[in-house]
C-alpha cells in the first residue's frame, strides 16, 4: 500500500499564483474529482503532479514511494505517430503487459511455423497469470471502440487518439491515474462503462470533469480549487453540493452579523468630533477592516447571464423531407420537423452519425442533398461549436469583444464590455491578456460571451459542456431555461441534457426518432423496448422448444363481452388513427405553444386508452365464444 502526500505546493505561471501552499493526501483506491472555475488551475495541478510542469521552490512538496508510477490522460495526447495502436496502448514496461503485446502481435500474424513460439509465450503467460490482464485488455479495447490494433496512431482522428490514450492509461500498471476530462469524445454508453470500470477496478484516480453524473457516481472525495487555495469535501458531487450550501448559509449569516456591526461602528465614527483625538485607534482599525469585508464584491465569483435577445417571429425552422449525404454515405434521410419558439431539443446518437451535420445545415455551413430547410426571416442563429471559429488568439480579451460592441443591453440595463467581462469571471487585470494565454475553458467562456452579445434568437450548441466548468454550466442551464427562442443541443452529457432538453432527436440505425421528454425518459424507454423484445424472444423460444401443456377449458364470454369483442378491433383502429392525427397536428402547429401543450395532453390520454384497449383485447381473446 502506498500513498501520495502533497505538502505546501505552490505554483506561479507568469505573474499569476495558481495555487499557494496547498496540501493533500491521496490514499490507495481514492477517486477524487477536481472542480473549480476555468482558469483556477485544475489542469495545471495535474501537469505539476505528473511532472510535466515544475513547482515553485527548491524542496519537493511530494512524498511518495520511489517506484510510485503516475499515468496521465491529457487533453491533447502526444504519441509517436508512426507507432501502431497496439504498441501505443500496451507501452508499459511491466512484464505481463509486454507478453500480452507479443501474444496479440503473434495472433494477428499467425502462421504454422510460429506454433512453437506461441506455445512458449502462452506458457510464460500462464506462469505470470497474465490471462486475467489479457481479458481486461480485450474488454477495454472493445468498450472504447478500438478495433484496428495495427493502424498507425498518426492516422487516427482527435477523438480516437483520446480513446487510445485512455486505454493506455487504464491498462498501464500505474499507482495513480490523472484524468483530464475523461468523458470528452465518449458516447453515453462508453461513459456508463467507464463509470462502472473505475468504480470496480481498484484504481486510484484524480480526475477533472464537467460531467456531473460521472462525478457523482465515481468520486469519493471532491477537491475544489478557488483563489489559489484547495478545499476538500468528503463524498460525491451531491455531498459537495449539500456541504457547499450549508457553508454558504453560514457565510451569509456571518456577513449579515458583520453588516449589523458595521452599521453600529459607522454610527459611532460619525458621532465623533473630527478634532477629537480620543478615538480608540484599535476600534478605528477594526472599523476599517470591517468596511473592507462588508464591501467586498460578493458577486465577483458569480457568473451572471442576463442578455437581451432579438425579436423572433412566428416562423422559426421547418425541415421538409430533408436529406444529406457525404458521397455514398447517407447521414440524414427524408427528415421532417417543425422547430417552434420555445423548443428545447437534445440531439443524441453515436459518434459520426450526423448530429453535428444537422447543426451545420441549420447554420448554413452545409447544404442539404435534397429536400427543403425553411428558416424564418427574423431568425438569428448563434452557433456554439466545438471548434472556436474566427477566434484570433493574437488579440487581447477586451478587443475581441469590442469588435461586436462597446456596451451591451441586458435585462437590467446597459453594461460596458469591461463590466460584462467581470461578470463572466474575467477580472479587470485579465482584460488586456492575449487570448492565446487563456486556458481552454476560459477561451470557451469568452467565445460564449461574444456569441450572446450578438443577440441570437436561436441557439445551436455542439457539445457545450466540453471544457466548461460546472459553475459556468449551471448558470448556462439557468440562462437557457429563460431564453426566448429555441435551443438545439448536441451533447453526450446526460445531466446537461436532462436540465435543458424537453424533446429528443435520436439518431437510431439510419433514422431520426423524435421523442417527447428528457434524455433520462428516452433512455428508460429504450431499456423498456429492449426488455420487451428480449421477453418476446424468450417467449417464442419457449413456445418452439417446450411442448405446451394441455389447455385448460377456457372461460366463456358473457353477452356484454361478446358485444365488446365484436367492436374491440374497430376501437383500436380508431384510437391509432386519432393518435396519428394528433401527431400530424403537432407538426403543423408552428407557433402556438398553448395549443401544442393541449395536443400533447390529448396524445398522452389517447396512448393510455390504446394501451387499455390492447390489454382488453388480450383478455377477451383468451375467452371461449
Amino acid at each position: 500500500m502506498s500513498h501520495f502526500l502533497v505538502e505546501k505546493l505552490t505554483k506561479t505561471v507568469g505573474d499569476k499564483t495558481v495555487f499557494q501552499d496547498i496540501s493533500f493526501l491521496i490514499h490507495d483506491f481514492d477517486r477524487i474529482g477536481i472542480i473549480g472555475v476555468n482558469g483556477t488551475g485544475k489542469t495545471t495541478l495535474l501537469d505539476v503532479l505528473s511532472g510535466r510542469l515544475g513547482f515553485d521552490g527548491d524542496n519537493s512538496p511530494f512524498s511518495k514511494a520511489n517506484d510510485y508510477k503516475i499515468a496521465y490522460l491529457t487533453q491533447d495526447p502526444e504519441f509517436n505517430d508512426a507507432a501502431s495502436v497496439l504498441d501505443t496502448v500496451l507501452s508499459s514496461d511491466v512484464k505481463a503487459i509486454q507478453l500480452i503485446r507479443q501474444y496479440e502481435l503473434l495472433m494477428a500474424n499467425y502462421t504454422e511455423d510460429k506454433q512453437e513460439t506461441l506455445e512458449s509465450l502462452m506458457s510464460e503467460m500462464d506462469r505470470l497469470d497474465a490471462w486475467s490482464i489479457e481479458s481486461d485488455v480485450k474488454t477495454v479495447l472493445s468498450k472504447l471502440g478500438i478495433t484496428d490494433l495495427e493502424q498507425k496512431v498518426g492516422d487516427l482522428s482527435g477523438g480516437m487518439r483520446r480513446r487510445v490514450q485512455l486505454a493506455q492509461v487504464l491498462l498501464g500498471a500505474a499507482d495513480l491515474l490523472l484524468l483530464d476530462e475523461p468523458t470528452n469524445h465518449l458516447d453515453i454508453d462508453t461513459i456508463a462503462w467507464l463509470t462502472t470500470y473505475l468504480k470496480t477496478a481498484k484504481k486510484t484516480v484524480l480526475f477533472i470533469t464537467h460531467d456531473r453524473y460521472f462525478l457523482d457516481h465515481v468520486a469519493t472525495r471532491i477537491f475544489e480549487l478557488d483563489k489559489a487555495g484547495l478545499t476538500e469535501y468528503q463524498g460525491n458531487y451531491q455531498d459537495y453540493v449539500r456541504l457547499k450550501a450549508e457553508q454558504d448559509e453560514r457565510d451569509a449569516a456571518n456577513l449579515h452579523k458583520k453588516k449589523q456591526l458595521y452599521k453600529q461602528e459607522l454610527a459611532w465614527m460619525r458621532t465623533q468630533p473630527q478634532a477629537r483625538a480620543t478615538k480608540q485607534q484599535a476600534r478605528i482599525n477594526r472599523f476599517t477592516d470591517l468596511k473592507k469585508e462588508v464591501h467586498q464584491d460578493s458577486s465577483a465569483d458569480k457568473l451572471e447571464m442576463a442578455f437581451e435577445t432579438s425579436r423572433i417571429g412566428k416562423k422559426v425552422i421547418h425541415f421538409e423531407d430533408l436529406s444529406f449525404a457525404y458521397g455514398d454515405r447517407q447521414l440524414i434521410k427524408d427528415f421532417n420537423l417543425i422547430i417552434q419558439n420555445k423548443d428545447r431539443i437534445g440531439i443524441v446518437g453515436d459518434n459520426g452519425v450526423g448530429k453535428s451535420t444537422l447543426l451545420n445545415i441549420i447554420n448554413g455551413d452545409l447544404k442539404p442533398t435534397s429536400g427543403k430547410l425553411d428558416i424564418g426571416d427574423t431568425i438569428r442563429v448563434g452557433y456554439f461549436s466545438q471548434q472556436l471559429k474566427d477566434m484570433d488568439e493574437t488579440k487581447r480579451v477586451i478587443n475581441y469583444l469590442q469588435e461586436v460592441a462597446d456596451e451591451v443591453k441586458t435585462s437590467v440595463g446597459t453594461t460596458s464590455i469591461s463590466e460584462l467581462l467581470e461578470q463572466f469571471l474575467f477580472p479587470r487585470s485579465s482584460h488586456g491578456t492575449l487570448i492565446a494565454k487563456l486556458s481552454g475553458g476560459e477561451k470557451k467562456r469568452l467565445y460564449l460571451l461574444k456569441l450572446l452579445i450578438e443577440k441570437p434568437n436561436v441557439l445551436l450548441l455542439d457539445e457545450p459542456t466540453n471544457d466548461l466548468d460546472i459553475a459556468t454550466l449551471t448558470v448556462l442551464e439557468n440562462f437557457l431555461a429563460n431564453f426566448a427562442g429555441p435551443v438545439i443541443t448536441v451533447s453526450h452529457d446526460r445531466y446537461f441534457l436532462d436540465k435543458v432538453a424537453t424533446k429528443i432527436l435520436a439518431f437510431e440505425e439510419g433514422d431520426i426518432r423524435i421523442f417527447y421528454g428528457n434524455y433520462s425518459d428516452y433512455l428508460d424507454e429504450k431499456v423498456f423496448e429492449k426488455e420487451t423484445v428480449e421477453a418476446d424472444l424468450v417467449k417464442t423460444t419457449v413456445t418452439e422448444e417446450v411442448p405446451l401443456p394441455q389447455k385448460e377449458e377456457r372461460k366463456r364470454m358473457s353477452y356484454l363481452e361478446k358485444q365488446e369483442w365484436a367492436q374491440i378491433e374497430d376501437t383500436i383502429a380508431t384510437l391509432e388513427a386519432q393518435i396519428e392525427d394528433i401527431e400530424s397536428q403537432m407538426l403543423e402547429v408552428a407557433s402556438d405553444y398553448g395549443q401544442l401543450a393541449q395536443l400533447q395532453r390529448d396524445l398522452e390520454q389517447k396512448n393510455k386508452d390504446l394501451l387499455e384497449a390492447y390489454e382488453r383485447f388480450d383478455y377477451l381473446s383468451g375467452l371461449e365464444m
